[in-house]
């Protein structure tokens, strides 16, 4: 994932941007579909569904999976192409203004801060943890991380040098920092759920 900061084009984030981007809209692809299955049969079962805690029937039947009046992972659908459009360009050679830059990261903040709030409501207050919606965290958080790391180093985000040194620095730990936002997150599920022995015990049943 780490590039140079003296690289004119950087290819490490754009190949980490399709693979995060092919990774999110599979989750948003499969929780779409199973939501209109859902839909279209009540009875139906989803797939993600492996035992009381770890299922996405109670995210999907719940207001907090249709915030904005339509399933969340219809945004998906919709936001992950473009990331990995991003990726591609970048990849072929292309030049994007500092106001593309700073959209992106705008447009990545909002998606941090979103499911920061799907990560509480599904553990604090629906109880449940879903599959295809953990992979969606997993590869929103180091895609944050990644486009303002670099935005910073790039100076896109205006800061002083001092800082533009601190990014490119900072940039080469994305893979731990990620890990120490997925831990905290491990941490809040079990101190709340139980989470790590019930989840083991469904998946176990799961392969019986």
């Amino acid at each position: 994932m780490p590039d140079s900061p003296t690289r004119s084009r950087p290819t490490g984030l754009a190949i980490f941007l399709i693979v995060a981007g092919a990774l999110g809209l599979l989750a948003a692809f499969e929780l779409s579909l199973e939501k209109v299955l859902v839909l279209a049969d009540p009875s139906h079962v989803p797939s993600c569904n492996v035992g009381v805690l770890v299922s996405c029937s109670t995210n999907l039947g719940s207001w907090q999976g249709s915030l904005f009046g339509f399933p969340n992972p219809f945004i998906g659908l919709m936001a992950w192409p473009v990331v990995i459009t991003i990726g591609v360009a970048i990849l072929a050679g292309a030049q994007f203004a500092r106001w593309f830059w700073l959209g992106f990261n705008v447009g990545v903040a909002g998606a941090i801060v979103f499911v920061g709030w799907l990560i509480a409501q599904s553990i604090y207050v629906l109880g449940v943890l879903c599959p295809w919606c953990m992979l969606t965290w997993a590869v929103t958080i180091p895609v944050f991380l990644a486009v303002t790391l670099h935005n910073l180093r790039a100076g896109h985000i205006p800061v002083p040098e001092r800082g533009r040194r601190l990014a490119a620095e900072w940039f080469k730990w994305i893979p731990l920092m990620t890990l120490v936002c997925y831990l905290v997150v491990i941490v809040l599920a079990q101190l709340q759920l139980n989470a790590i022995p019930l989840a083991i015990i469904e998946l176990q049943n799961l392969f019986r």
